[in-house]
C-alpha cells in the first residue's frame, strides 16, 4: 500500500506541476492542457456524465480553501486524493482518503496570496480532475 500511495502522490504532484507550469496558456484557452489525462467541468472528455460527482468543488473563506468532491465512497469506487496547488506550481497541501472517508479537505493559503489555485481530485475509476479558482 505504501508504494501505491507514493505513486499516487508523486503522480498527482508531477501532473499538477506540469499542467500548471508548462501549459498554463493552453489550459486557459482550451479549458485543459491534457485532454484524456486531466478532466475538468469544462472538459470532461469521456466522463461527461461524471462531472457533478468528480470535479472538485472549491470554497474560499479568507485564507482557508476547502476542496470537496461530491462523490459516494465505497471499497470499489472512491476518491483517492485531493491536492491544492498555487499558480506557480507550489503544492499547498494534499490529503489521501480511504473508502470510509468523506472526500473533503481544507488548506491554508500563504499570507496575502492572490491569484489562481488548482484543486485536484483523483478517482480510482474516473481518473484525475482539476478545478481552477481565482482568489
Amino acid at each position: 500500500m505504501t508504494d501505491r500511495r507514493l505513486f499516487l502522490k508523486t503522480s498527482a504532484v508531477a501532473v499538477s506541476a506540469l499542467a500548471l507550469t508548462s501549459a498554463r496558456s493552453s489550459f486557459a484557452s482550451k479549458g485543459c492542457a491534457f485532454p484524456g489525462v486531466i478532466y475538468s467541468k469544462d472538459n470532461p472528455g469521456r466522463w461527461a456524465k461524471k462531472v457533478g460527482s468528480h470535479a472538485p468543488v472549491v470554497t474560499v473563506n479568507g485564507d482557508k480553501v476547502q476542496v470537496e468532491t461530491k462523490h459516494p465512497m465505497s471499497d470499489a469506487h472512491f476518491i483517492v486524493r485531493h491536492t491544492l496547488v498555487l499558480a506557480d506550481g507550489t503544492v499547498v497541501g494534499d490529503k489521501t482518503f480511504t473508502p470510509r472517508d468523506k472526500p473533503v479537505s481544507t488548506y491554508t493559503l500563504p499570507k496575502g496570496y492572490t491569484g489562481e489555485v488548482y484543486a485536484t481530485s483523483f478517482c480510482n475509476r474516473h481518473d484525475f480532475w482539476l478545478t481552477r479558482t481565482t482568489i
